[in-house]
C-alpha cells in the first residue's frame, strides 16, 4: 500500500501541473477579456482541461474510492460541454458565422450527455493501474469520446485553412499558437479515452501541461487574444520551478525504490541527497531563467544598449531631417520590418505630413496625410498607447471612425502606429509594416518603440525650437545689418569726436600750463644768458687768465640751465603730441615726472610736500606716451586742487603687480576728500562740483576713457575730510581693444 501512494503522488504531478498552468491562462484571459467573446470562450475551455486534469489527479489521491467515482461524475457535469465550447471558440476566432447549426448540434449532444453522466451508462467505476486509479468507460462514454474525437478534428481542419487564407502574419501566428496548444490539449485529454477503456497506459491527458506551456508561451510572447500584457516572468518562471519539482520527486522515489533499499545508512544518503538538490536548485534556477529571458525577453535585454545610442546621438541632433533618419534606420535595424513611416505635424499648415521607407530607401517625403481632425488623432490622443490594425478590426461595427482608420492602415500596408505624444497633444506617429521574420510585433518591441516616440518628441520640439531661434537670428542679423550701416556712420563720428575732445582737453590743458611753463622757460634763459654774456666779455677783455675755473663754473651752470630747459620744452612737446598710436613702450616713471615738470609752475609757490615713492624696476607698458601723460597731469592736478589752502602732502607711487602683468599707479592725497554721493559720478563726463569757469568736468571722464583704451582700470576711494586715493591699473602687454 505503502509503494502505491508513493507510485501515486509521482504519477499526479503532471495533471496537477496541467490543471494549475490551464486555470491560470483562464483567470487571466477572463480577467482580461472585456467581454470579448474570443476571450471568455478561449478562459471556459482552458476551465474545462484545467477541471479534466484535476479530476484525474483527484480520483488517484482520494483513498475513499466510492467519493472518488462520485468526483469523477460530478466534473462530467462540466466536461461533456467541451466539445460545444471548443467549436464555438473556433468559429469565434477564425470568424466563421455560418455554421451556427454545428454549435446547436454539439450542445444538443452535450445535454443528451449530461443526463446520464450521473449514472454508470457514462461511467461503469474505476480502474486501478501501477499510476493510480482513472474512471471506466461505460456505453455512453464511447459515444462521448467519439463526438469528442469529431469535433477535435473539425476544430484542427477549421483552424487550418484558416492559417491558410490568413493575409498578415499577426493573423497566422495566432491561428499557429491556438492549434499547437488547445489543438494538442484536447488531442491528449481525448486520448484519456484509452486507459479508460481498459488499455493500461498512462493517460495521455496527464501530459497537457506540454502544450499548455506552449500555448502560456503564445499569450506571453506574442500577446494572443488581446489579453495584454500578463503576469509574463511570474507565470514563466512558475512552470519552469514546476519542472523543476518533477525532476526532484522523481529523483526521491529512485532513491526510495532502489537505493535506500539496499543501504543501511538512509541518514547520510538523506543528508548528501538534500545537499546534493541545495546545490543543484539554485544554479539550474539561473541558468533557466536566463534561457528564459533571452528566449522570450531577448529584444528588451538587447534594446537597452540601441536605446542607449538613441537617446545619445538625438540629444546630439539639432535638426529635423536629421533625427527623422535616425528614427528611420534605428527602427529598421531593430526590428528588422518591410516598412517605416513616420507622420509629423507641421504647426504652419495645421496638417500631418507623410515621409515613408521601404527596404531601407526613402518612398514618400512630406506628403500632406490628414490634419487633426482625423478619428485616428482623437484616439490616439486619448488612449495614449499603441495602435495595432488587429485592434482596430476588434472595434464595434459602428465605432466611429474605424472605417477611415483601418482604411489608413490598409493604405499604408501597416500594422501598428505609436503615438508622439507632448502633454497629451499629438506631435507625430511611427508606423511600423509586418516584421521580415513574419513573427509578431510584441511587448517588447511596444517598449522600445514608444521609449524612442518619447525621446523623439524632445528631440523635435528642441529641434523646431532651434529653428525658430535660427530664424530669430537671421531676422535679426538682418536688421542689425541694416542698422549698422547707418550706425556705422554715427560710431565712428562718435569715435573721431572722443578722440578730439581728449586731444582738445590735452592741449586746452597745455595751454593753460603755457604761461607757467614759459616763465620757468624765462628764469634759466636769463640766468643762462647773463652768464654767457659775463663769461664772454671776460674772455673778449683776456681776463681768463687766472680766471678759468670761475669761466668754467659759469658756462657749467649755463649749460645746465639750458638743459633745463630743454626738460621742459620736451615735457610739452611729448604731453601734446597728437599721435594715437597704443603701442609704443611707456615709461610709467617718467611720465609722471613729465606731469610733474609741467605742473611744477602751479604747486611751486604752494605748501606742498610732493612724495615718490617709486618702483625703479618698473617693466614698459605698451600704450600712448602722451595720453597717459594726459591721464597723470589730470590727477595731480585734481590732487593739488583738493588741497585745503594750497598746504597738505601728495604721494605718488608705482609698482609692478606680477600675478597680473601690470603697472599699479596710485595718488594718494591729504584733502578734503570726495563726498561718498558723488563718488559713483566722478566718471561721468561735464560732472564737477568745482564753481562756474573753474572746470568742465572732462578731466576724470577722459582720464577714465584713456585707461580703458590701454585696457586698464581707474579706481577711487576717498573719506570725506580725509583725502582721496586714486589708482591705476595698466597692463603692460595690452593692446587696444
Amino acid at each position: 500500500m505503502s509503494d502505491y501512494i508513493s507510485t501515486s503522488y509521482v504519477y499526479v504531478i503532471p495533471p496537477i501541473l496541467g490543471s494549475f498552468v490551464l486555470f491560470s491562462l483562464s483567470l487571466i484571459s477572463f480577467m482580461r477579456s472585456n467581454k470579448n467573446p474570443t476571450n471568455v470562450l478561449f478562459a471556459a475551455l482552458c476551465f474545462l482541461g484545467a477541471l479534466i486534469n484535476a479530476d484525474v489527479a483527484a480520483v488517484s489521491l482520494i483513498a475513499d474510492k466510492s467519493l472518488a467515482l462520485k468526483v469523477d461524475r460530478a466534473h462530467y457535469f462540466f466536461s461533456v460541454f467541451s466539445p460545444p465550447v471548443l467549436i464555438q471558440f473556433v468559429h469565434a476566432f477564425t470568424g466563421v458565422s455560418r455554421r451556427g447549426w454545428l454549435e446547436y448540434l454539439a450542445y444538443f449532444f452535450s445535454l443528451v450527455f449530461l443526463f446520464f453522466t450521473p449514472s454508470s451508462f457514462f461511467i461503469s467505476g474505476l480502474q486501478t493501474y501501477s499510476f493510480g486509479a482513472i474512471a471506466k468507460a461505460g456505453p455512453v462514454f464511447h459515444a462521448f469520446a467519439a463526438v469528442s474525437g469529431a469535433a477535435v478534428f473539425y476544430c484542427c481542419f477549421t483552424l487550418f485553412f484558416a492559417m491558410k487564407k490568413a493575409k498578415d502574419n499577426a493573423q497566422k501566428n495566432r491561428i499557429k499558437y491556438i492549434m499547437g496548444g488547445i489543438g494538442l490539449i484536447t488531442i491528449l485529454i481525448a486520448l484519456n479515452f484509452l486507459p479508460a477503456q481498459g488499455v493500461p497506459i498512462y493517460p495521455p491527458g496527464n501530459f497537457s501541461f506540454i502544450p499548455a506551456a506552449f500555448l502560456a508561451i503564445g499569450v506571453l510572447k506574442y500577446d494572443l487574444l488581446d489579453i495584454g500584457a500578463i503576469i509574463r516572468r511570474g507565470t514563466i518562471y512558475f512552470i519552469i520551478t514546476a519542472f523543476l519539482t518533477i525532476f526532484y520527486i522523481t529523483l526521491i522515489y529512485f532513491f526510495n525504490s532502489f537505493i535506500v533499499k539496499a543501504e543501511k545508512s538512509t541518514l547520510l544518503l538523506s543528508f548528501f541527497l538534500a545537499l546534493f538538490m541545495v546545490l543543484l536548485f539554485n544554479p539550474i534556477k539561473e541558468n533557466v531563467q536566463r534561457f528564459i529571458d533571452n528566449l522570450f525577453f531577448r529584444g528588451r535585454y538587447d534594446y537597452q544598449q540601441l536605446l542607449k545610442e538613441i537617446s545619445r546621438e538625438m540629444a546630439s541632433l539639432l535638426k529635423v531631417n536629421q533625427i527623422r533618419e535616425l528614427l528611420f534606420e534605428s527602427t529598421s535595424s531593430a526590428l528588422q520590418v518591410s516598412r517605416v513611416c513616420l507622420f509629423l505635424y507641421d504647426n504652419a499648415g495645421g496638417r500631418f505630413l507623410l515621409y515613408s521607407e521601404v527596404d531601407g530607401e526613402e518612398e514618400i517625403a512630406g506628403q500632406d496625410i490628414f490634419d487633426r481632425h482625423h478619428p485616428l488623432v482623437s484616439f490616439l490622443e486619448e488612449s495614449e498607447e499603441p495602435l495595432s490594425k488587429m485592434a482596430v478590426e476588434r472595434f464595434r461595427p459602428h465605432h466611429e471612425g474605424k472605417e477611415r482608420i483601418l482604411q489608413l492602415f490598409n493604405d499604408l500596408n501597416v500594422v501598428m502606429i505609436i503615438p508622439m505624444l507632448s502633454r497629451k497633444r499629438l506631435l507625430g506617429m511611427i508606423a511600423l509594416g509586418e516584421k521580415k521574420s513574419g513573427e509578431l510585433l510584441v511587448h517588447e518591441d511596444m517598449e522600445l518603440l514608444t521609449t524612442i516616440a518619447n525621446h523623439a518628441v524632445t528631440a523635435f520640439e528642441n529641434a523646431h525650437a532651434y529653428e525658430e531661434i535660427e530664424k530669430l537670428n537671421l531676422e535679426l542679423e538682418r536688421k542689425v545689418a541694416q542698422r549698422t550701416a547707418s550706425l556705422r556712420k554715427t560710431l565712428e563720428e562718435k569715435e573721431k569726436t572722443q578722440k578730439q575732445l581728449v586731444q582738445s582737453e590735452s592741449l586746452a590743458a597745455i595751454g593753460q600750463l603755457v604761461a607757467g611753463a614759459a616763465h620757468e622757460l624765462n628764469n634759466p634763459l636769463a640766468s643762462a644768458s647773463s652768464l654767457i654774456q659775463s663769461s664772454l666779455e671776460t674772455i673778449s677783455k683776456g681776463g681768463t687768465k687766472g680766471n678759468e675755473s670761475e669761466v668754467a663754473d659759469d658756462l657749467k651752470f649755463s649749460l645746465k640751465e639750458l638743459k633745463r630747459m630743454g626738460d621742459i620744452v620736451r615735457s610739452l612737446l611729448d604731453l601734446s603730441r597728437k599721435t594715437q598710436v597704443y603701442v609704443e613702450p611707456v615709461l610709467v616713471n617718467m611720465a609722471i615726472d613729465d606731469a610733474l615738470r609741467i605742473l611744477y609752475n602751479q604747486y611751486k609757490y604752494l605748501r606742498v610736500e610732493i612724495e615718490k615713492d617709486y618702483d625703479e624696476n618698473l617693466p614698459v607698458v605698451e600704450g600712448n606716451f602722451a595720453n597717459l601723460g594726459q591721464v597723470f597731469i589730470n590727477i595731480i592736478k585734481n590732487a593739488l586742487q583738493a588741497l585745503p589752502n594750497g598746504a597738505g602732502r601728495i604721494v605718488l607711487s608705482t609698482r609692478y603687480n606680477k600675478e597680473r602683468d601690470s603697472v599699479v599707479i596710485e595718488c594718494r592725497d591729504t584733502g578734503k576728500g570726495i563726498p561718498s554721493r558723488h563718488q559713483k559720478d566722478i566718471f561721468k563726463p561735464f560732472f564737477t562740483t568745482k564753481g562756474v569757469g573753474e572746470g568742465t568736468g572732462l578731466g576724470l571722464y577722459i582720464s577714465h576713457e584713456i585707461v580703458k583704451r590701454h585696457g586698464g582700470s581707474i579706481d577711487v576711494t576717498s573719506e570725506e575730510g580725509r583725502g582721496a586715493s586714486l589708482t591705476i591699473e595698466l597692463p603692460c602687454h595690452r593692446r587696444e581693444a
